[in-house]
């Protein structure tokens, strides 16, 4: 695999960002790892941060790198900061940035990212799993699939639990009022009926929670109203609270499930 650190300007932010970059590549000699390159265009996975985090945490925890080596992928790993991917009411249009801008820039940058729905995931932990399901809900031409760890899925009473001191200051700052993010794009709940009133570009979505998660009972709500809403989902609990420790374990469940393998990756 190759790991590129990329500094790139931001049209819709205004201003510089980063993202880390693996991209596959065909490698024999390498100790205890050996890379598969890719073939004609490239299946891609963005992977996404949560709300203490950076573009660089995925690969500080976990053995992202090691474990994609044989699967001939590329993964993206931008930084987004402490905006939950959204177009926010101080300004920052992260949404946008995220949804749009970011994928015709990766294309731009490695044109063998396929450009087909089915072969781009989004993925994340916490803020990044929010973020991933509402990449497969509200750009569903886009990202073909969306799998969440331990995401802040009920994000209307994740946010509610906030609504004193800094956090209520900050949550403000994103989403607006309560009245204003409840049935907007930002409710993911709302979001799931408007795109399944749609009935186009409808995503496969995986979950996972630790049952010991502060999250956990928002995940069980979310889980539900998609279910009964028609969606594809796969969502799985176990024991486990909101730690690296799962994720790392769960992002090779994540892979397996969406390019439909068995193959232990190790």
């Amino acid at each position: 695999m190759a790991l590129m650190h990329v500094d790139f300007f931001s049209d819709v932010l205004g201003m510089c960002v980063n993202m880390d970059v693996i991209i596959p590549q065909q490698t024999k000699g390498q100790i205890g790892m050996e890379g598969k390159g890719g073939t004609g265009s490239y299946k891609t996975m963005y992977l996404l941060h949560g709300m203490s985090d950076d573009q660089t945490i995925w690969q500080r925890r976990t053995s992202i790198e090691r474990y994609v080596s044989r699967l001939g992928i590329a993964v993206v790993m931008p930084t987004t900061h402490l905006a939950f991917y959204t177009d926010t009411v101080y300004g920052m249009r992260y949404w946008t940035f995220i949804s749009q801008e970011l994928p015709g820039i990766c294309r731009e940058f490695f044109p063998r990212m396929s450009e087909k729905r089915e072969d781009t995931l989004a993925a994340g932990l916490s803020m990044g799993g929010y973020g991933a399901w509402k990449l497969g809900l509200g750009a569903g031409e886009t990202f073909g699939a969306a799998a969440s760890l331990s995401g802040a899925l009920d994000i209307v009473a994740d946010n509610f639990r906030h609504m004193n001191g800094d956090k209520a200051r900050l949550f403000r700052g994103i989403f607006g009022t309560m009245d204003s993010l409840k049935g907007s794009d930002n409710d993911l709940f709302a979001l799931a009926e408007k795109r399944m009133a749609a009935k186009k570009n409808l995503p496969r979505l995986y979950a996972w929670c630790g049952t010991e998660d502060f999250l956990y009972e928002g995940n069980l709500r979310a889980w539900d109203h998609v279910r009964r809403l028609g969606f594809d989902l796969t969502c799985e609990e176990s024991a486990g609270d909101h730690q690296w420790r799962y994720w790392d374990e769960k992002i090779r469940d994540v892979l397996k499930w969406w390019l439909g393998t068995q193959e232990e990756l190790l």
